[in-house]
């Protein structure tokens, strides 16, 4: 039995990171950590519900990468998927803090 599901995958390679900053939808702003992102997308956590659909779009505020303009994808359990504007500077925006600013994730519990 084959599922097609029609989900749609980033194509580009996501990089581990551990950015925090803000999510803001409309009027509400909320705290986040952004766990992965590619020059065309990122995973975030958010401490709080924004009751956003998938297709709205948000504001991504964090230091390390100024402002960035995306559009919700999917939700699951305090987690988004955003895919950033084609029409905003977000994938310069993103190569630049990969060039100049990320550093490699570590895993803080060794074995």
């Amino acid at each position: 039995m084959q599922r097609n599901l029609n989900i749609i995958t980033r194509k580009a390679e996501r990089r581990s990171c551990r950015i925090f900053g803000k999510v803001r939808y409309l009027t509400k702003e909320v705290d986040a950590r952004i766990l992965d992102m590619s020059v065309t997308g990122m995973a975030v956590e958010i401490r709080a519900p924004i009751h956003a659909a998938s297709g709205s779009r948000v504001q991504i505020l964090a230091d390390d990468l100024g402002t960035l303009q995306g559009i919700i994808r999917w939700s699951h359990n305090g987690r988004l998927g955003i895919q950033f504007d084609p029409n905003s500077n977000a994938r310069a925006q993103v190569a630049s803090y990969f060039r100049f600013f990320h550093k490699e994730i570590k895993p803080v519990l060794t074995r």
